[in-house]
């Protein structure tokens, strides 16, 4: 390890760094030391690129502070740098963990991306137990939770669930998980929590006749329907484990029959795990593995192998049971000689036709690639009132509702929390390029408008050129609410904010009153109690389209965004106004 001085410009966050790929972390803990006294800590960072930029794998906390600062004018020169040595991904990750797990102790979510992009690297559960100092069991229940819907690991992340229910959802089949999000869903309904997650995945012997694989009509054991009629199970369990495995057979035979080079079937009371395993084509050996629940479920998992197959296969060694793959038809310089030319010819025949471009533009930025990096903006908020007050807004309600109509266009889950952010899978982008091609324009369109509302970044100057252009009006989408209020602390804003509302006499009249006493104000005159004059459609100076600050003390960052807009605007309108000038000349 080698220790350097290198310039903040010099720095980025590496993709190994525990907070790559996230908001920009909370430093108000540090930003006061580091204005005052700079970075003392070296920073852990990997070597110099072909940019001649470092990555950072630890610290990205403190190169954010220095960056705040810097911006502030506070210039302690270039930062104390530890430079790894050549190594691999799967080393920094590790580094990137160990210091940041003493410093802020991640969620489990967290805890899971990371380890899962460790098994990723190779590493097994073994090597992360002995480095991080935690059981097995313990990793093995953080890897667990790729077996969950994004959705709810998002709602354990938020702390929206407890452990004991996630450890049983882990459990759960992708169909049982939704039917759970269902019931969480529906005010009318109560959604079992902790152990009772278990007794509702596993207790009784109840077996709907859906998830039969063989012919219901031909069934001689008997089936009995509920009350309603609405659906109708299996009353003995054994006859229909009997038709359900000779189907099961049949499906087996099939596969075999097609190529696939072995199927596994994995009994009731075990459980296939994702992240104990890789995808792998049939002709690189993948298999089968069919999974069977206790209440009938079958799940089908086609092309995968264990990651230490995977591994073997990558070196060319043969998966165990696969078939060995022949040799290739062209060497590696006459497939790049056939790819290049095919590049080349597509790309020019993409320029006249455009609908097609653009339908691949949208599969790009909806899956990705190793070219293409688009995210969602997270739109996360550190205050519980604040992220409620933004899930329940009608503004959210309606574009959720746009977002779950555009998941069905495009075939997707309605459970996926985002339509955008996808694993940049080669497979992925084909096939939803092939869809969009079936698409009229005007549903092209509902859903390009729903990927760019999905990547528009929170607080920027793009939601402020947008919102003027687009005439937004704030009142139509928002009406001040307690999560507001909690957070105006502010007497000069509120001082003018009654102002704003009750007239100048009334702001002068309770100068001196307590912030409290002013909300109440404010709070009367929207409500129209108290005999104070209703007022409606309020909305802060801040928040509109155009915005504007209560004081002169700056510090409104949607008045700085609105600034860039304008001043992009007078550069536009310069050139406009140059132009005729230089054709005259």
């Amino acid at each position: 390890m080698k220790l350097d001085f290198i310039d903040h410009d010099k720095l980025f966050i590496d993709k190994t760094n525990i907070r790559y790929g996230r908001r920009a972390p909370d430093v108000s803990d540090i930003i006061a030391t580091v204005r005052k006294r700079g970075i003392i800590l070296p920073l852990l960072v990997k070597p110099a690129n072909d940019e001649g930029r470092c990555g950072i794998v630890a610290g990205a906390r403190r190169w954010t502070a220095d960056g705040i600062a810097r911006a502030e004018g506070i210039d302690h020169g270039p930062l104390p740098c530890a430079i790894l040595g050549d190594g691999d991904d799967a080393a920094a990750i590790e580094a990137s963990m160990i210091e940041n797990m003493a410093r802020l102790d991640p969620d489990e979510v967290t805890q899971w991306e990371s380890f899962a992009r460790l098994v990723r690297e190779g590493r097994d559960v073994a090597d992360i137990s002995e480095t991080f100092g935690l059981p097995e069991l313990t990793v093995r229940r953080v890897l667990a939770l790729g077996n969950l819907l994004p959705r709810i690991r998002d709602l354990y992340r938020r702390e929206k669930i407890d452990a004991a229910t996630v450890r049983h959802l882990t459990l759960a089949s992708k169909s049982q998980q939704k039917a759970w999000l269902a019931l969480i869903d529906d005010p009318q309904a109560r959604a079992p929590t902790g152990h009772q997650v278990k007794a509702w995945l596993f207790g009784g012997q109840a077996i709907p006749v859906r998830h039969a694989l063989f012919d219901v009509d031909s069934f001689k054991g008997p089936i009995t329907g509920d009350l309603f009629g609405e659906d109708r199970y299996f009353a003995d369990a054994d006859a229909f484990w009997t038709a359900q495995n000779a189907a099961i057979e049949t499906k087996k035979a099939a596969y075999l029959e097609n190529g696939w080079s072995d199927v596994v079937i994995v009994p009731p009371g075990e459980h296939f795990q994702t992240w104990e395993h890789e995808r792998a084509q049939k002709r690189k050996g993948g298999r089968v593995y069919i999974a069977l629940r206790a209440n009938g479920e079958v799940v089908f998992h086609e092309g995968y192998l264990t990651r230490k197959e995977a591994r073997r296969a990558e070196t060319g060694a043969t998966p165990a049971s696969g078939t060995k793959p022949g040799r290739a038809e062209l060497t590696s310089t006459l497939a790049a000689y056939v790819h290049l030319h095919r590049h080349a010819a597509v790309r020019a025949a993409l320029l006249s036709h455009p609908a097609v471009a653009l339908r691949l533009m949208v599969a790009h930025a909806i899956v990705g690639s190793h070219l293409w990096s688009v995210k969602p903006d997270p739109q996360t908020a550190r205050n519980d009132a604040v992220r409620e007050s933004v899930e329940t807004c009608l503004a959210e309600t309606r574009f959720d509702e746009h977002r779950r109509a555009v998941l069905a266009v495009l075939g997707l889950s309605a459970e996926e929390a985002t339509v955008t952010g996808g694993n940049g899978d080669d497979y992925g982008v084909a096939s939803l390029f092939l869809r969009l091609l079936n698409l009229s324009d005007p549903a092209l369109m509902e859903v390009i408008v729903l990927v760019m509302g999905e990547t528009l970044a929170v607080g920027s100057a793009a939601v402020d050129a947008v919102g003027a252009c687009l005439t937004v009006d704030m009142a139509d989408w928002w009406q001040a609410d307690a999560a507001l209020f909690e957070l105006i602390r502010d007497k000069e804003v509120l001082g003018q904010i009654v102002a704003e509302m009750a007239g100048e006499q009334v702001a002068s009249a309770n100068a001196d009153e307590t912030t409290m006493t002013l909300k109440r104000i404010v709070r009367d005159h929207l409500d129209g109690k108290d005999g104070r004059t209703r007022v409606e459609r309020w909305v802060p100076k801040w928040m509109a389209f155009p915005p504007a600050a209560y004081t002169a003390r700056g510090g409104v960052a949607t008045v700085a965004a609105h600034a860039r807009v304008e001043a992009a605007r007078a550069m536009l309108a310069g050139e406009a106004e140059a132009e005729p000038v230089a054709h005259a000349a």
